[in-house]
């Protein structure tokens, strides 16, 4: 073999045994620190209460009556929990071709966009989270004149978390200004009497925001007091706007 054969054989062995050493210090932090798993999360909505109204000399808009009353009936909470799939947003950063130089072409950023996020609920016997849902919807118009809303009268913010194994909020994203823009048709039928009834809902929202940013992350998520005992202790939790507005300062 060439001496110059030798030497590359050389650095390619040095490097090859640099990488084992890498994998196995990476093999260390996974055994130590433990995994993401995508069936350990947390959703928390703060809907809007629709305060200003949609009809002239309104004060509130009736609807916005009723999203108070599922505030304090623990329908809000008990409608988070029933998420059952949801995805952590995506970032798509808008680009154009520069065409003042010569060679490869470079890509300028031009600005952000977002895509809806989609969430699947399930629904109880009396189908309360598509009501909540729907008159969420309706805070944007009133039902008899067909006016459109105040804006900041039927945005609000949802959070999602994940969790580690100790239901311990890892990172978390919150929805800013966002509302339910369509809900999914539900299907109805006799063949499968054993499958239960889901609501689909797309969110649009102005940005998303990360909150591991936060100096207070990670943080407990706030408590919120439920009648029903078997959503453990994890699950009992508090929604607090005056916590969720000091986050999110001026953009909530």
């Amino acid at each position: 073999m060439h001496p110059s054969e030798q030497i590359q054989r050389l650095k390619y062995s040095s490097k090859f045994a640099s990488a084992q050493d890498d994998i196995g210090s990476a093999l260390g932090r996974l055994h130590r620190d433990g995994i993401s798993r995508s069936n350990r999360y947390e959703v928390v909505l703060y809907p809007p209460t629709g305060s200003r109204g949609t009809g002239s000399g309104a004060t509130q808009n009736e609807f916005g009556q009723v999203m108070n009353q599922f505030l304090g009936d623990g329908t809000v909470r008990s409608t988070a929990l029933k998420c059952e799939s949801i995805s952590f947003p995506g970032r798509n950063l808008d680009t154009t071709e520069d065409t003042n130089i010569y060679g490869p072409v470079r890509n300028i950023v031009t600005g952000f966009s977002f895509a809806d996020i989609s969430a699947t609920f399930q629904c109880s016997a009396d189908m309360r989270e598509k009501i909540y849902f729907e008159t969420w919807q309706r805070l944007s118009y009133n039902t008899r004149n067909f006016s459109m809303g105040y804006y900041y009268d039927y945005v609000g913010t949802v959070e999602i978390h994940a969790l580690n194994e100790q239901n311990d909020p890892q990172y978390g994203v919150a929805l800013v200004e966002a509302f339910p823009k369509s809900i999914n048709e539900q299907a109805l039928s006799y063949e499968n009497g054993a499958s239960y009834q889901t609501v689909t809902v797309n969110f649009a929202y102005r940005y998303w925001k990360n909150l591991v940013d936060e100096t207070d992350y990670p943080k407990v998520i706030p408590n919120v007091t439920s009648r029903d005992s078997s959503l453990g202790a994890t699950r009992q939790r508090e929604l607090n706007f005056n916590s969720v507005q000091s986050r999110l300062g001026n953009d909530f």
